[in-house]
């Protein structure tokens, strides 16, 4: 197998604006921030992976897709192994044609659109117009709006402010302390309650609790898809004392109950004949 270099790729992806480009690999997260002249579709089969923009960070778990508009910079992070990552590039012709594609989303993946997915692994590289693949992947990009209407409704915020970082990265290591509050943290980060609940609103227009539940959110997302730990277990490693309450909070910012999340998981192994 001929050896690409980063910067290799990154150039032929956007050498021709009018072409699409497949690329099917098990690393995606080899490039550090870029940025691409063409909409990108992200579909990850068997693993999950992080997306990180400069504003937001965003958790793309199994049996969903990304999609990526145009000129945003991001970058890719796997956290745990994933069997092969599958990445269309689509030319920007009709992006003006339908909001859907100015704007960074993660979609479910239904039974059609895994199926095209898994169709495409034939090509690799360039696919020009006025061709059946053309034609093709350009139905594929022409549907996504109308089978994709209800978004992943989990993001992060991200800041480059220097005073929050360790704030938010105290946060992170903290979930499961149930007793965390905006005095608990302010004191362990020399912080005045009143300086921090500004900081938070002004840095990423969040108050001190939502961020702390989308962060108990999106770490018990990625342990429901990555262990074998049970939803009780999860619960409380994420800083609550009470299943209800987790899977309450869970089914109105995610749309399903941690049961059903966790589900994904075995669907996804099942569509790589892995079960």
């Amino acid at each position: 197998m001929i050896k690409v270099s980063n910067e290799d790729l990154l150039f032929a992806i956007d050498e021709n604006p009018d072409t699409m480009y497949v690329w099917h690999s098990r690393f995606e997260d080899r490039f550090q921030d870029h940025t691409h002249l063409k909409g990108q579709l992200t579909y990850v089969e068997g693993g999950v992976i992080f997306l990180y923009t400069k504003e937001k960070s965003y958790f793309l778990p199994a049996r969903h897709y990304v999609w990526i508009p145009a000129g945003v910079e991001h970058h890719l992070q796997h956290r745990f192994h994933a069997a092969i990552v599958r990445n269309i590039y689509f030319d920007t012709l009709t992006d003006d044609e339908n909001p859907f594609y100015k704007q960074i989303g993660i979609y479910p993946v239904n039974n059609l659109l895994l199926e095209m997915f898994l169709f495409s692994e034939r090509w690799n590289g360039n696919i020009n117009r006025k061709t059946k693949e053309y034609d093709f992947l350009n139905t594929l990009k022409n549907i996504l709006p109308i089978v994709s209407q209800h978004p992943l409704p989990i993001a992060l915020p991200t800041t480059e402010n220097e005073r929050l970082r360790p704030v938010l990265r105290h946060i992170v290591e903290n979930l499961s302390n149930d007793m965390m509050s905006l005095e608990s943290v302010g004191k362990a980060t020399s912080f005045s309650t009143r300086t921090l609940s500004r900081l938070f609103q002004s840095a990423l227009n969040v108050s001190f609790f939502q961020y702390l539940k989308l962060a108990r959110m999106i770490k018990a997302m990625e342990k429901l898809l990555e262990s074998d730990t049970t939803i009780s277990e999860i619960a409380y490693s994420v800083g609550y004392n009470s299943i209800s309450s987790f899977s309450n909070t869970f089914f109105k910012m995610v749309g399903k109950r941690p049961s059903e999340f966790k589900e994904l998981k075995q669907s996804s192994l099942t569509s790589l004949n892995l079960v």
